[in-house]
């Protein structure tokens, strides 16, 4: 029930009946009429900008106009209470009880589904995320990038859109190469007491390298380690899927679960490379010629070479883009090219990348590849994970770093758990920088907004608990016939914004707002469930120990939103705290 859209619907229906009895005068698009929040200064539910749209075309100042219409909407509207017209000509709305109890009534009624979009188009979606290298366990770098892929998928499904989590496992080129190598010398130094060349730059020297190997020998008591050469290709195999059990458990760790694992050795095996560019050649994409050095490189330190180039350039990157090394093996991007050729392949409506904030100059090219391949110029939308600080006693933290060089994910879940770490690293837009404070996330205060939001939720459960009700049973209204309060209405205010945030977060893919919204209606209860420290008759359970219904439905309503976005944020909410 987004009554913003029902409002917009309802007026615009009104204008076009009063256009043709000739009455008033209205462009063929009525786009730029919105029906909105009214500022907090103003007691009224919503507001319109209809006026100010339409006063041009009418030869009318804005605010005489607005009182003409606001005449014509309230006679063709029974829930309407009051309109008043605000300079410059905006017009504000105010509803009569009938309407909040039906509003309630709906959302009790709703339940679980309360805030899904509507009429709209269901889509098949593929969403890949994370891909990091196989090569260790995930870093904190990796982690918003999962909760965001993630949650962008909760969103989605949670609108009955089909939808995909993929991972895409690099376990092509010379970075698997060095890893498995750096597992073949941790063998060896296990089976034949060899030291680890811990000077060697290249290799990786986590522990979790010793993990592996053992892991190896264990499952694999009939292989000759003597010799790397012979059990190459076998042991990178190995060596990727034990690397792949740890990035796994990590995302088991963070509660997320990808549906399908793609790997690269299987699209370069299939000739699948091959094929692709064979069809951009052949469409006219693909061509010999050089290219300029990088702005990285000075010009007398770059040569130039004719290499296999895709015309990039045509859909809008800045420079064409090698598909060949100088030895004739495909570039990482021809890699990028028959991946995304192969998502199209099976047929998704819209293809999201969740790119990490150093992969931000991949997107032109990626969208170009894909326009090109598929003719379509919005298939594929790119979302960029900027990078996480964080912060311990106001300064910069690196935690423990046995697993190698960097901070692992187990390491930040077990200081301060899922629910905290996917909550703040959703707080913010995921195209800015992110600061983690450990102590902020750790307090039981306002400054931390997932403690806030989960008291909420867990003071509405104290209330049904001491009138023995379990929040999650259905709840029968007989008669919702009740008068809320203003401060109540305040609330249900709030709540009317639910459904315009989960289709905002849908349709711009941006899942901050939810737990930013949350935060806010929680903020709202609290402010209200303080009053009634000081005033008796404020409170939800009354001096004879009993709670009225509609306080019940009050309460179930505030607890059905909190519900459902902790749900989407994959977060829990706890019935006590």
């Amino acid at each position: 029930m987004n009554i913003f859209e029902i409002y917009l619907k309802k007026i615009t229906n009104i204008l076009i009946e009063e256009s043709k009895k000739g009455l008033i005068k209205i462009p063929e698009n009525l786009d730029s009429i919105n029906v909105d929040v009214a500022p907090e200064k103003f007691n009224c539910d919503i507001s319109t900008n209809i006026a100010m749209v339409l006063s041009k075309l009418n030869e009318s100042e804005p605010i005489t106009l607005a009182k003409k219409l606001s005449e014509i909407i309230k006679k063709n509207d029974v829930n309407i209470d009051n309109i008043e017209t605000v300079k410059p000509g905006f017009i504000n709305i105010k509803f009569k009880q009938n309407f909040w109890n039906d509003f309630c009534k709906n959302i009790i009624s709703s339940d679980r589904i309360y805030g899904k979009i509507e009429n709209t188009q269901k889509n098949k979606y593929l969403v890949e995320f994370v891909s990091a290298n196989p090569t260790g366990p995930l870093h904190v770098g990796h982690c918003r990038g999962a909760i965001l892929g993630d949650v962008i998928s909760n969103i989605l499904k949670f609108n009955n859109h089909e939808v995909v989590k993929e991972y895409y496992v690099n376990d092509y080129g010379n970075q698997i190469k060095i890893f498995t190598k750096s597992v073949y010398l941790r063998i060896r130094e296990i089976l034949f007491k060899e030291n680890f060349p811990t000077d060697n730059p290249d290799l990786y020297p986590g522990d979790y390298i010793i993990q592996i190997a053992k892991n190896i020998i264990n499952e694999n008591k009939n292989i000759d380690f003597s010799k790397f050469e012979p059990i190459a290709d076998k042991l990178s195999l190995f060596s990727v899927e034990q690397s792949l059990n740890f990035v796994k458990s990590n995302l088991n760790s963070l509660g997320v679960k990808h549906d399908k694992f793609v790997r690269e050795t299987d699209i370069i095996n299939n000739k699948e490379v091959d094929k692709v560019v064979d069809f951009l050649r052949n469409k006219k994409f693909v061509y010999e010629g050089k290219i300029k050095a990088p702005e990285s490189e000075s010009n007398s330190d770059w040569v130039e070479r004719k290499q296999l180039l895709f015309k990039s350039t045509d859909f809008g990157d800045d420079k064409d883009r090698a598909l060949q090394k100088s030895d004739k093996t495909w570039t990482y991007f021809a890699g990028d090219v028959a991946y995304h050729n192969n998502k199209l392949s099976r047929k998704f409506h819209k293809l999201i990348n969740i790119l990490g904030s150093d992969h931000a100059g991949y997107i032109k090219r990626l969208n170009a590849v894909v326009e090109a391949l598929s003719g379509n110029k919005n298939k594929l939308n790119c979302k960029v994970s900027q990078l996480v600080k964080l912060i311990k006693d106001g300064k910069p933290f690196k935690m423990s770093k046995r697993k190698g060089d960097y901070i692992t994910v187990e390491d930040l879940i077990s200081e301060v758990g899922k629910d905290a770490t996917r909550f703040i690293m959703l707080s913010r837009s995921s195209d800015v920088e992110l600061d983690f404070d450990f102590a902020k996330v750790k307090e039981k205060s306002k400054e931390n907004p997932l403690y806030y939001v989960q008291y909420c939720y867990a003071r509405i459960c104290s209330v049904f608990r001491h009138v023995n009700i379990d929040i999650d049973d259905s709840i029968h209204i007989k008669n919702f016939n009740f008068k809320y309060s203003l401060n109540e209405i305040k609330i249900l205010r709030k709540i009317t914004e639910w459904p315009r945030c989960v289709q905002l977060s849908c349709d711009k893919l941006e899942p901050h707002r939810i737990p930013v919204y949350l935060y806010e209606l929680a903020s709202e209860f609290h402010s209200y469930w303080n009053l009634g420290k000081d005033n008796e008759a404020l409170r939800f359970i009354n001096k004879d120990k009993k709670i009225s219904d509609e306080k019940i439905s009050f309460l179930k309503s505030i607890s059905i939103v909190i519900k459902n976005g902790m749900n989407i944020l994959g977060v829990d909410t706890p019935k006590k705290m």
